[in-house]
């Protein structure tokens, strides 16, 4: 008796390696059609998964999604502190936070070279955090702190194409500025063509702007580019608020809410397309299960007729399905992954991450279609061995 136990499990084995090798044709049809199952729906949730992050390493290019400037702008007291901008925090819970303020105003530039001769021009004085400064400041203010580490140690200011051509300015010049504070001498970059307000601005560091425009500690607005959904953006924005009454956020919507709508678009034509592809996998599988039914018949009959119970030739076609499953998963979510980064490449133009949380996701689906496509195999359970061996079926 104690080896009974034993022995049926041996048993079970032995009649589901004869199960699965027994008709290697239809069974490599059912193997093949939940490998490429599972392959492409593996691919379409690994692109669905890296969309989120390329979308946001997109749309984050295009910089800043959060502005904080004065309540009031328009009154007397039309600055921040600029300890708002040192209390912002370089992170939130979805990621790192990028920052910068600037402060604006109106000098007076003279070139050193042909005194009393000077134009009106706003000021641009800034200063961002070390954390993807290339979010929150421009391109051209990129260029200059790139080009001013390898120049001359006494270029301190960067100059607008449009405003250093009206004073016949180029790299390296000497210029006189003057503002309602300490005038300062400087000499210049000249910051290439960008046909935005940039090419008649200058821009020094906070610190001299803050010193030419008499405003120590005070700033205009800042820019920030947070992580996140526009909900956690806007979590963000209330928790500023609250420390800050006399500021106001303004979260730039045609960015945060454009990025949400893709991402809803994209995420849902995949998860769609996926669903189908399954329910597809599924059919072809019942259709080959089918015909394997009605080949079994006999074999069903004789296991019945032997004191074989109907549970045991259930739990028995069960195993055979969950094995089709995980080797047609295994396979085809390796192939699928390697195809959303053959996809991602063509249609993005970089490779898509594989993400290892769609591996077993596509396995589980896998041997869950397996086992609603051996659904005609139940059908097995209900032979009668009288009636197979009279051969009525």
């Amino acid at each position: 008796m104690s080896n009974r136990p034993s022995a049926n499990r041996f048993m079970f084995r032995r009649l589901v390696r004869r199960l699965l090798f027994a008709n290697r044709g239809r069974l490599f049809v059912v193997l093949l059609a939940l490998s490429a199952g599972a392959a492409v729906s593996a691919a379409l949730l690994n692109l669905q998964t890296d969309a989120k992050r390329r979308l946001t390493t997109e749309f984050r290019a295009f910089g800043p999604n959060v502005v904080i400037s004065p309540r009031e702008p328009n009154s007397d007291s039309n600055l921040l502190s600029e300890s708002l901008y040192d209390q912002i925090p370089d992170h939130n819970e979805a990621g790192e936070i990028g920052k910068a303020a600037f402060l604006y105003g109106l000098v007076d530039i003279e070139n050193s070279a042909e005194p009393g001769k000077q134009v009106n021009a706003v000021v641009v004085g800034y200063v961002h955090w070390y954390i993807h400064p290339e979010r929150v400041i421009s391109a051209t203010l990129m260029q200059y702190e790139q080009k001013s580490n390898y120049l001359s140690s006494n270029m301190h200011c960067a100059v607008g194409q449009r405003l250093a051509s009206a004073l016949g300015l180029k790299d390296g010049d000497a210029i006189k500025i003057t503002g309602g504070g300490t005038p300062d001498y400087d000499s210049i970059f000249v910051l290439p063509v960008t046909g935005g307000p940039e090419d008649n601005q200058i821009f020094v560091g906070l610190d001299k702007a803050q010193s030419l425009l008499a405003r120590p500690k005070s700033v205009s607005l800042i820019q920030i580019s947070a992580p996140g959904n526009p909900q956690q953006i806007q979590q963000l924005m209330d928790k500023l608020q609250a420390a800050f009454p006399d500021a106001t956020g303004r979260p730039l919507r045609q960015f945060t809410e454009a990025q949400a709508k893709i991402y809803s678009r994209i995420s849902g034509l995949l998860t769609a397309a996926t669903a189908i592809i399954l329910i597809l996998t599924a059919l072809c599988v019942m259709a080959a299960m089918t015909n394997i039914a009605a080949e079994r018949k006999h074999d069903v009959g004789m296991m019945k007729a032997i004191g074989g119970s109907a549970r045991g030739i259930l739990n028995l076609f069960l195993t055979e399905a969950v094995l089709l499953g995980l080797i047609g998963g295994l396979i085809g979510a390796a192939a699928g992954i390697a195809l959303s980064m053959a996809l991602g490449k063509a249609v993005f133009g970089v490779a898509a991450l594989p993400r290892l949380i769609v591996y077993p996701i596509s396995v589980t689906l896998t041997i869950i279609v397996a086992i609603l496509g051996a659904y005609p195999l139940r059908r097995l359970a209900n032979v009668r061995p009288a009636t197979i061996f009279r051969g009525e079926v």
